[in-house]
């Protein structure tokens, strides 16, 4: 947690005093079962018996002074109190998941299966909420709106930290206004051509891109989607110019492919496998940083010339800004349960996710790294949202 509060008190020196009698207040929930925030609140008593010690020696005003003191230190720590009676009790209703797509789809289906799993882990029941919309931003919006008491928490794909850029403004800010709890795992996308394609390799895609350029087409679910910006990402690394073909939805995308209405199509494993199990695909290359556990035969883009590359799709539950540490905390090591889950593991991988999880401190990290990496991609490339 960081440097505790009563390091803090006793670094700034603090001192109960006529000029700052009024403002003495703690901002951060305390923890009873910490040491260090048992003895802030010792400390902020003995500051007033410090404090009613001086007074008698102040001459006039000294009881208007002493009521003021009282007064405002008695009040912290009841604040103090009441807070840490909140801490240890949540959750006392149940827990909101938002979904910020349909019901039915990826991100739906994994909200559930952490929903019905992390009731009996908080000892409180955890209902999903759709509210889908413009990419994202209704649900999420929603979220960062919502009060950071951890009874509303919210799914989100690596698609938060691409729309900063895709729109001009948003109602919120990606990363400020977020609590960030942790990763569920993450799905590489799919590069595929068709098996009658001359193209068998990312050599081959290269050399015919710099013969070709804009001549070679990939299709994707849709304008702005993950597909899109990691084929704008390997043109970028590799100097060559890929023509993109959007379609509404992978499926639609891999029909295109299998049609030979497009030379290539970059769409998750889940969606392609199938059809380069039956021979009608030829895989290229998976875009994660490691191989997936869906196809450990098929080696990653990485490795097959373009060293560095990684752009793939992750999930991760967020909350609004503010969350007292101690119920991100409680959020954090629950929904790790539930991740852990045989049962949940299975469900993620029928969707091509790689299981796992992460501090909040480092959840927090990837997203501001990812917010600073897509926008000179999407800049250059003149990517609009649909």
């Amino acid at each position: 947690m960081g440097q505790s509060r009563q390091g803090l008190w006793r670094k700034s020196r603090v001192k109960i005093t006529d000029q700052n009698i009024g403002e003495i207040s703690v901002k951060q929930p305390i923890n009873t079962h910490s040491e260090a925030d048992r003895e802030l609140r010792r400390e902020l008593q003995r500051e007033l018996q410090r404090f009613v010690a001086r007074v008698p020696r102040r001459g006039q005003g000294t009881t208007a002074r002493l009521k003021a003191a009282c007064a405002a230190v008695a009040a912290t720590l009841v604040t103090l109190t009441v807070t840490s009676a909140n801490a240890q009790t949540y959750p006392t209703k149940p827990v909101r998941i938002i979904s910020p797509y349909a019901p039915g789809g990826g991100n739906d289906v994994i909200c559930r299966a952490v929903a019905v799993r992390l009731g009996p882990v908080m000892g409180q029941s955890a209902v999903v909420e759709n509210k889908p919309g413009a990419n994202t931003i209704i649900g999420t919006d929603y979220v960062a709106k919502s009060a950071p008491d951890g009874y509303t928490i919210i799914l989100l794909p690596s698609a938060h930290t691409i729309n900063p850029h895709l729109y001009e403004k948003l109602p919120y800010d990606s990363l400020r206004d977020f609590t960030p709890i942790t990763l569920v795992g993450a799905a590489p996308l799919l590069l595929a051509a068709n098996s009658s394609s001359s193209i068998k390799s990312i050599r081959d895609l290269i050399q015919a891109a710099k013969g070709k350029p804009n001549e070679i087409t990939y299709s994707t679910s849709g304008s702005g989607s993950s597909g899109h910006l990691a084929g704008a990402l390997l043109g970028s690394i590799v100097g060559i110019q890929l023509q993109h073909i959007p379609y509404k939805g992978a499926a639609p995308a891999a029909t295109a492919l299998l049609a030979n209405e497009v030379l290539l199509s970059f769409s998750p494993p889940s969606t392609l496998i199938p059809h380069v199990r039956s021979g009608k695909l030829h895989a290229l290359g998976m875009s994660g940083d490691k191989r997936s556990a869906i196809a450990p035969d098929i080696p990653t883009i990485a490795e097959s010339g373009i060293p560095n590359y990684e752009a793939g799709l992750w999930y991760g539950f967020l909350g609004p800004a503010k969350l007292p540490r101690d119920i991100l905390q409680r959020l954090n090591a629950s929904i790790a349960t539930v991740i852990a889950d045989k049962s949940t593991q299975e469900v993620l991988a029928k969707l091509g996710i790689d299981p796992f999880t992460s501090t909040p401190e480092a959840f927090t990290k990837l997203i501001a790294d990812d917010i600073q990496k897509w926008g000179p991609i999407v800049r250059a490339s003149g990517i609009k949202a649909e």
